[in-house]
């Protein structure tokens, strides 16, 4: 098991998301005090993928039939480069670390779907992250621990969004309700209410008849996917543009969306369906971009760029509306549509009178935020600490995640 853990330890945390733009990587000392948790950042880096794995990894999200051979080669791809990633950080600390914890790369999400309810028939969920632990184990000679998801689908849950955990044990404030936005590829919240609250909350077994419509404990943490983030704003600036993606939104700040489309597209069933839900590439695929450009055929490129803006800033916000029971005081944002400025004005506008501010304003730095949530993550599971929560996975119970190598 390697060291063992005081209340001090150093760990690193590695995650790709959605946007597939490469290993992020977080070299984090967490101090636990009897379960009050901080964390000090001491290096964060994104190093990307090379180009041909980067395309081989989309090209595998996309559906693009491949042999099991070649799977299982793009997972070794995809844990050397891992590795590499750990060992190009932990040389930022003056120590070896204690641990890794690796989320790896998502290839394909399935959420739990609801059989026919006449014969009880469920089909749990399935997610598949390359880039085995075992082999970031062997390469750094740092035990790791990784495959996140798995237990949290055995258990009936979705296996996402994992990172409100983090955010309560680090983000939630005695006296303000805040939503920890984070806008990946993938946007997904976390309600967090004061620590008051939820306190008396926990105290209680009364759930009143909200709670169980909407089928999560209001009193308490929860978070879900909410919107699609920045996966159709980057491809479309590739396509359209030639650039990677939209920096600072200052293409879509040119253009005039189209807020009749926008309405439409918020009424499909991932928009109004209730929480717990999750998404990812399998809905907002290049298909999807593919259909959403076919019905902008009147719009200029720039016009495209802000209505696909918009989109993403109003499904947060309708999200907010429709499913937080309390509406925020503070939106804190994080990931890579924190940086886009012109985002995050559309959403200080559209959550007004919430005060809308990136995660780096009480010190959790917005860009390493979730290696950092699953360097917290293998923490807890290397001190048996359950690390998901039903309340946001919709799992039926509390579980231990991750595998240790």
């Amino acid at each position: 098991m390697g060291k063992a853990l005081g209340t001090e330890v150093l760990a690193i945390g590695l995650m790709s998301g959605t946007s597939v733009d490469g290993i992020d990587a977080a070299l984090v000392e967490i101090v636990d005090c009897q379960g009050q948790f901080k964390t000090k950042l001491i290096a964060g880096h994104t190093y990307p993928y090379a180009a041909d794995l980067r395309s081989e990894i989309l090209a595998i999200c996309a559906g693009e039939p491949r042999s099991l051979q070649q799977i299982c080669e793009l997972d070794d791809r995809i844990a050397e480069s891992f590795s590499q990633a750990a060992i190009a950080i932990m040389h930022h600390g003056d120590r070896l670390p204690d641990l890794i914890a690796s989320h790896g790369q998502t290839v394909f999400h399935r959420p739990p779907a609801i059989g026919d309810h006449q014969n009880g028939k469920t089909e749990l969920g399935y997610s598949v992250q390359l880039g085995r632990g075992a082999v970031i184990a062997e390469l750094t000679g740092i035990q790791t621990i990784s495959d996140f998801r798995t237990a949290d689908i055995e258990a009936g849950g979705h296996g996402a969004p994992l990172v409100p955990m983090v955010d309560a044990l680090l983000l939630t404030d005695p006296h303000k309700y805040r939503a920890c936005q984070n806008i990946g590829g993938i946007s997904n919240v976390t309600y967090l209410p004061p620590s008051s609250i939820a306190d008396i909350k926990a105290d209680t077994e009364a759930d009143t008849e909200a709670d169980t419509e909407l089928g999560f404990n209001a009193g308490g943490v929860f978070g879900f996917d909410n919107a699609v983030g920045n996966v159709l704003i980057d491809m479309a600036t590739q396509k359209l543009f030639g650039e990677p993606f939209d920096r600072d939104g200052a293409i879509a700040r040119q253009g005039k969306p189209d807020l009749v489309l926008i309405d439409r597209w918020l009424q499909q069933e991932f928009f109004v369906a209730a929480p717990p839900k999750s998404t990812g590439r399998e809905l907002f695929s290049p298909a999807y971009l593919d259909n959403c450009l076919g019905e902008c055929q009147n719009l200029s490129n720039y016009d495209i760029m802000a209505t696909l803006t918009e989109f993403t800033a109003r499904a947060i916000a309708k999200s907010y509306r429709d499913f937080l029971p309390t509406f925020p005081d503070e939106v804190l944002v994080g990931g890579g549509g924190g940086r886009n400025s012109y985002l995050l004005e559309r959403l200080q506008d559209l959550l007004a009178p919430a005060m809308v501010m990136r995660t780096d304003a009480l010190g959790l730095d917005g860009d390493s935020k979730e290696a950092i949530a699953f360097a917290v993550l293998g923490y807890l599971r290397l001190k048996e600490r359950d690390g998901n929560l039903p309340s946001v996975t919709g799992a039926k119970r509390s579980v231990l995640l991750g595998k240790i190598a």
